[in-house]
């Protein structure tokens, strides 16, 4: 590839590895497909536990565990200003050209965001999810993604319907906004060598147990297809606030041998759990898109999945069936689906989804969003101050206060410390195998 051609980028998101999730897992493959593309990739996340410092992970990827624990859902304590001089070191230890910033929830995104404008990169930023406009939790974040967006340089959503909600919530223009799905890792996701009797129906939950994934449904539904169709069971794996609800269901319908809890399952064990059933059940109130469909999918799993969200658009209709999310629909959906059963092959489904979904599709698709975003100008803070003003009569104020104080302190900095007085990491080659997949098992190394 040429010099010019590579970018060397910063990945920003509370939500990384050892923790588990669509939003890791769609970090950790893009970095790896993107590595793969030549190009230089970091990741900078919150410490987990005693993990802090700098570690490498796969494929020489750098991680930066800054000293910040979290503090509610996974998320850094919000600063505002605490994390600009970290942010500034790595930004410039490590010559970045691009910082992209994952999940709207996270607080050490959108703070690394206005840190890297302030300091003139190109940003990006990618909406994983959906939120409401209603409550008050979903208003309060709706305006800081406002204020992010402001001035943006190009944004990503995962479905048409993501990208929709993204564009009313945050009143940036559609024209800057993205539609790239996730993927799956079809390597890792295979179907069981030997297909499974139909005999007896084995329904597989794979989901954390809380009320936006649907679990209160969960509690409806599996009583109803119990007894009606004697010859089904299912495998419950997952925990949370609502494991205790399934639990007082499988009690109270005496179902103990028909209805299995395995509690938190490891990412790395979700294949095996797959592949011992036939159908997967996806109970979600809310989806921008749903990766658990896809890995479904992928081991030749026919999904049962409430009609929410981006969820219409991820499988074609011979591969999925959709329900609202009330409990009689979903019986009628499971039903129709445990009809379509003998028609379905794992093999020639697997084989599909890997044209389908690939995350080196995806790496060169987020590599174009990367080019267009180096062509926009460069503007000082005069001419960027306007585009926060506009965020309403009080709150315009306020990003614009907070824009300048940063710059300030930012300028500050440059003083104290002057930008050539860091000093610039060496670049990190590993020599891979030209046949080697980057999709490993995750393994990690200290600095």
């Amino acid at each position: 590839m040429d010099q010019q051609r590579k970018h060397r980028i910063l990945m920003v998101s509370d939500f990384f590895y050892p923790n588990f999730g669509g939003v890791e897992s769609h970090i950790y493959y893009l970095s790896q497909c993107l590595l793969k593309l030549g190009h230089k990739v970091v990741v900078m996340t919150h410490a987990y536990g005693n993990r802090s410092g700098v570690r490498y992970v796969t494929n020489g990827l750098k991680v930066y565990y800054v000293p910040w624990r979290p503090f509610l859902m996974q998320n850094a304590l919000p600063t505002f200003y605490g994390t600009l001089p970290i942010t500034r070191t790595i930004l410039v230890r490590e010559k970045i050209s691009i910082v992209h910033g994952h999940q709207a929830f996270s607080t050490l995104c959108h703070e690394a965001l206005m840190h890297a404008r302030t300091m003139g990169y190109k940003i990006i930023f990618t909406d994983h999810s959906l939120y409401g406009f209603a409550d008050v939790g979903s208003i309060h974040m709706n305006k800081v993604l406002q204020f992010t967006l402001a001035d943006i340089s190009q944004a990503i959503c995962v479905s048409h319907t993501s990208k929709e909600n993204t564009v009313l919530r945050s009143g940036i223009t559609p024209e800057r906004v993205f539609v790239i799905p996730n993927a799956v890792d079809t390597a890792m996701f295979s179907p069981a060598p030997n297909r499974l009797s139909c005999d007896e129906i084995v329904i597989i939950v794979v989901s954390r147990l809380v009320y936006r994934k649907g679990a209160d449904l969960l509690v409806e539904v599996i009583p109803e297809v119990c007894r009606l169709f004697p010859n089904v069971c299912f495998v419950v794996g997952g925990d949370g606030p609502k494991r205790v609800r399934l639990e007082e269901m499988r009690e109270k319908y005496s179902l103990q041998d028909r209805v299995e809890m395995l509690g938190a399952v490891p990412h790395s064990q979700v294949r095996s759990v797959l592949i011992s059933g036939h159908i997967f059940l996806n109970s979600s109130l809310t989806e921008a898109f749903c990766i658990a469909i896809l890995e479904a999918a992928s081991c030749g799993l026919l999904t049962v999945s409430t009609r929410v969200g981006g969820v219409p658009e991820v499988l074609p209709d011979d591969m999925i069936v959709l329900a609202e999310p009330d409990p009689g629909d979903m019986v009628h959906a499971i039903g129709k689906a445990i009809h379509m059963l003998p028609n379905i092959n794992p093999h020639v489904m697997h084989s599909r989804m890997k044209k389908l979904y690939s995350w080196h599709d995806v790496a060169k698709r987020t590599e174009t969003v990367y080019n267009c975003a180096l062509q926009s100008s460069d503007e000082n803070l005069l001419q960027r101050l306007p585009r926060y003003l506009k965020c309403g009569a009080w709150a315009g104020k306020l990003f614009g206060l907070v824009m300048i104080v940063n710059f300030l302190l930012w300028r500050l900095l440059e003083l104290w410390q002057p930008a050539e007085s860091i000093e610039e990491v060496p670049d990190l080659v590993l020599v891979q195998n030209e046949h080697e997949e980057p999709m490993q098992d995750f393994v990690e190394a200290r600095d």
